[in-house]
């Protein structure tokens, strides 16, 4: 698993998530911890390594 920190796109608040780099391209919806906000979440990973991470508010 690999932890990442990023910035809610709402609340601007430093959140992290955790990721499993066995599958290669995941696309899913999480709420942040702190505003209970849905982000749309997409992660690349080539290997064990994150290559791209998308955090966008949902319309």
């Amino acid at each position: 698993m690999l932890e990442h920190f990023f910035q809610c796109p709402y609340c601007w608040e430093t959140i992290s998530m955790l990721f499993d780099p066995s599958t290669a391209q995941q696309q899913y919806i999480e709420d942040c911890e702190v505003c209970c906000n849905s982000i749309e979440v997409n992660v690349n990973f080539s290997g064990n390594d994150l290559v791209s991470f998308q955090a966008n508010a949902l319309p």
